[in-house]
């Protein structure tokens, strides 16, 4: 399968560019590998893009233990900010950064519409 990078990088920049309170975001193979990312400065793409797939991972474990089904998303809230984890089928997991001012109905309603955006990218 042939992944068009640049497209998907187009994508996720437009999301970072265009929803004020998202810092950056990242396209990670299941495996944690990186596919595409617009990051802050500063972070590490390989160690973010394993983490990543490490958490959806241990998630989708902890749901199906706990009987919850399938995990749409997962989110961890700091005191800077959110990052939230979406499964883009079973392709890519997409991580999304936002800052602690995020209004959290408008931010899952664009990771929705990004997630739609790069799974058709991926197909």
């Amino acid at each position: 399968m042939s992944i068009n990078v640049a497209k998907l990088e187009s994508i996720l920049q437009n999301l970072v560019t265009s929803t004020s309170d998202v810092q950056g975001a990242a396209l990670v193979s299941p495996d944690g590998l990186p596919l595409a990312s617009t990051l802050p400065s500063g972070m590490d793409e390989e160690r973010v893009s394993a983490m990543s797939a490490a958490m959806l991972s241990l998630g989708e474990r902890i749901g199906s233990e706990l009987a919850r089904g399938g995990i749409d998303r997962l989110y961890v809230e700091g005191e800077k900010g959110y990052g939230i984890l979406t499964s883009c089928g079973d392709e890519a997991v997409l991580l999304v950064l936002a800052s602690k001012a995020a209004k959290q109905g408008l931010l899952m309603l664009e990771i929705k519409r990004v997630t739609t955006e790069l799974k058709a990218a991926l197909a």
